[in-house]
């Protein structure tokens, strides 16, 4: 998979019941299901019960089991709540009988209000960086076996991180990054349901990881194992996915094997387009 079009292909769930809906997966460099699809198909499968003129505002999920790649996932909605202004649902994602995944999240109609943002970190431009192809052409015999088969794995997202840190370094770094990232091929208008969920799939992406750049002297996926526990997305502002976008991430903790990350995603122009948080374990492998 390294279209757009292929993506929003497998976003799409199939109704297999009331409010019960099925997806698949795709590798994404993980022996697990990707965490960032099993959001984007939950956010879908809300969807599919809401009236047409109500769009997410926010979502909460926990990863409550690895997800097997080779089998198909079930997503049943819950109807919580149709109020006047807001609509509120809960999706569980199930494999085999067992929860592996629950989500909460809430819509609303376009409404007029006060207005304000921060602004976007001043960083490279997109065009002045490399990206993981890039890397991966100029250095994929050199890099350790982990990486290269990461940076190798098909996906329909190019990303051109701000800074290089070198795996050979034995150094930290300050636990902040940012990364453009854009879809491949993605020149077709596209509904705000559906740039949401693609925004969804994406947001998973280069989080957990910023947890470990102030131990990256000591630590690294090597030898540290690494899950997304729970994932949240606050929903501020439409915008196209035909450009680039920044992904801006800090983490002001990690105790207890967890790492907490916070996250802006901006547009080219610097429009805030949503928020996210995510907690991650981040335990030490046992030699």
């Amino acid at each position: 998979m390294n279209t757009t079009t292929e993506l929003i292909n497998l976003i799409t769930l199939k109704k297999i019941g009331e409010n019960l809906f099925e997806g698949r997966s795709s590798y994404m460099g993980s022996p697990n299901v990707f965490g960032g699809q099993v959001v984007s198909q939950a956010l879908y499968a809300a969807y599919q019960t809401v009236p047409e003129d109500r769009f997410c505002h926010s979502l909460h999920s926990y990863f409550i089991l690895p997800g097997n790649l080779e089998i198909p996932i079930e997503y049943e909605v819950t109807i919580l709540r149709d109020g006047g202004s807001f609509t509120t649902r809960s999706v569980t994602a199930k494999q085999e009988g067992k929860a592996i995944f629950m989500m909460a999240c809430s819509f609303q109609i376009e409404q007029d209000g006060y207005e304000h943002q921060i602004d976007m970190p001043i960083v490279k431009s997109p065009e002045e960086l490399v990206s993981w192809t890039d890397i991966l052409e100029q250095f994929g015999t050199l890099l350790p076996k982990a990486i290269h088969n990461f940076i190798a794995a098909e996906r329909p997202l190019e990303f051109k991180p701000t800074v290089i840190q070198n795996p050979f370094e034995k150094v930290d770094y300050e636990p902040i990054s940012n990364t453009w990232i854009k879809f491949n091929e993605a020149d077709m208008d596209l509904s705000i349901p559906t740039i949401q969920q693609l925004l969804a799939y994406c947001s998973d992406y280069n989080v957990l990881a910023t947890s470990l750049l102030p131990h990256a002297s000591k630590a690294h996926f090597g030898n540290t194992q690494v899950a997304s526990l729970d994932h949240s997305i606050w929903f501020h502002r439409n915008t196209d996915l035909k450009d680039w976008i920044l992904i801006n991430v800090e983490s002001p903790s990690a105790s207890n094997t967890r790492g907490f990350n916070k996250g802006s995603i901006f547009n080219r122009s610097g429009k805030l387009i949503c928020s996210i948080t995510q907690e991650g374990l981040m335990r030490p492998k046992q030699a």
